[in-house]
């Protein structure tokens, strides 16, 4: 299993920024132990890199808004079919999926409500629904706003954690416990949670958003994140960044949380 787990680090490592991909292989490595059965719905599918370097066969179908990053997820040839669209809008008969997942999406979204009720309505009875979600020890195990608080700097705290959240594009960076609500009043039981990615996790991805800034002029410039994805050049790095990945990630201190759930039948629920 190490060789699989270090297999999907390599996977990241060439083609993402460091930060980024600690954090992909990380979910990665948790989808290996997950029976998912076909059809399945990856909802938010973006430029495809998840899916592509995380399941070893193709799904069936991908759904995103972004139509630019769906023509590259279409390269990859990974997905059966890809969909242009919203998730408060599936374009799918009610239940036909047997598996829907969304890795780290929803929290993007601002208004959540219709995104959970289509996919329950496309899902099976019992049909399995995974998503990964920061939660509220994203804000409060940011590393320089606890330096800040240990300060006495108050504001200036509650100010660093709002912009980090806002350049990460976080609409519900939410208590976990406000995530099982969202998820069982939508319909679903939860059969699984945890949450990963610890204080010292985080902080590598919180200061790699600075020090990945070379990788977002390379993609801007050349289109890919990784302009020599080789090991000699990225040597340093990984060997670093290795360590921490082969640690359990899974604490209750953990920024994020992964979500296994069920839909239950309307007659199951009264």
């Amino acid at each position: 299993m190490e060789k699989e787990y270090l297999d999907l680090f390599w996977k990241n490592i060439y083609s993402l920024p460091y930060f980024r991909a600690f954090l992909r292989a990380v979910e990665g490595r948790y989808y290996q132990d997950v029976n998912m059965p076909s059809p399945i719905l990856d909802l938010g599918i973006g430029d495809g890199h998840f899916t592509s370097e995380t399941f070893s066969s193709s799904i069936d179908v991908g759904i995103d808004p972004a139509f630019f990053e769906l023509r590259n997820a279409k390269q990859k040839k990974n997905c059966e079919l890809h969909i242009c669209g919203s998730g408060g809008f599936l374009p799918f008969r009610s239940g036909y999926f047997s598996a829907v997942f969304s890795n780290s999406v929803l929290e993007h979204i601002k208004v959540l409500e219709p995104v959970l009720s289509e996919v329950r309505r496309i899902l099976k009875n019992g049909g399995i629904f995974i998503i990964t979600v920061p939660n509220d020890n994203f804000t409060k195990n940011l590393s320089v706003g606890r330096f800040l608080n240990g300060l006495g700097l108050k504001n200036w705290t509650e100010f660093y954690q709002h912009f980090f959240n806002k350049i990460s594009r976080h609409y519900h960076p939410d208590p976990v416990s406000r995530w099982e609500e969202r998820l069982e009043s939508a319909g679903f039981e939860i059969i699984k949670s945890w949450n990963y990615f610890p204080k010292t996790s985080l902080k590598i991805l919180e200061w790699g958003h600075l020090f990945g800034i070379p990788s977002w002029f390379c993609k801007k410039i050349f289109g890919k994140w990784i302009l020599i994805s080789t090991k000699w050049n990225l040597w340093v790095v990984s060997v670093w960044l290795k360590k921490h990945y082969l640690l359990d990630q899974k604490s209750p201190e953990g920024a994020y949380t992964f979500f296994i759930s069920k839909k239950i039948a309307y007659d199951a629920r009264s």
